[in-house]
């Protein structure tokens, strides 16, 4: 059995973004078919969540329809800058819906009081500020990197996406971090193991 297909459907992609920035329905239909398995890859690998994942997959193909005649062929071919439209729509998803940070130094507020001896909560708030002044003491960027990781849970390759730096950095960054605020906060006359 022969199936014969429409004109349309023939048509590379250039072709059909310009068919699609005249409104043509039927483009825009052949161009989501051939596409959305790589977008909504591309999403489900990136958010992890099938149904944010749609909903990001809907959004690039609404802003593929909306932007299809500012296309410029000489910038990137059509999957590439359909693609990159994905990624940030997935950046943007994961920014809005992370939860809200906390101050690590508003926790202590949140803990129930300590059972215990005056001289133990003593030793424990005179702790806690030595490692609020090491972490005030570390440069910015390690101290987020310390803070996303250990309060927040992140792996490394979260944290790359969210400061958009390699992995390699944040790595260097945390190591860094751990061992300034360990050589900081290290009672006195304990030496390393």
């Amino acid at each position: 059995m022969v199936m014969w297909t429409s004109h349309v459907e023939r048509l590379d992609d250039g072709a059909l973004l310009a068919s699609m920035a005249a409104g043509d329905a039927n483009a825009a239909s052949v161009f989501v078919r051939r596409h959305q398995r790589a977008v909504f890859g591309l999403a489900i690998t990136m958010c992890g969540d099938p149904r944010l994942a749609e909903d990001v997959s809907q959004q690039t193909f609404e802003r593929v329809w909306k932007h299809a005649g500012t296309y410029d062929a000489r910038r990137a071919p059509v999957r590439a800058w359909m693609l990159t439209i994905t990624r940030r729509l997935c950046i943007d998803a994961f920014r809005t819906n992370r939860s809200t940070p906390i101050d690590p130094f508003d926790l202590s507020a949140l803990l129930p009081p300590a059972s215990g001896s005056v001289e133990d909560a003593g030793v424990a708030r005179a702790e806690v500020r030595g490692l609020r002044d090491a972490l005030l003491g570390l440069p910015p960027e390690q101290r987020r990197v310390l803070l996303q990781a250990s309060l927040g849970g992140r792996t490394a390759v979260e944290i790359a996406e969210i400061e958009q730096i390699p992995v390699g950095t944040v790595k260097t960054r945390l190591r860094l971090a751990l061992a300034r605020v360990r050589n900081e906060v290290r009672p006195v006359g304990v030496d390393d193991v």
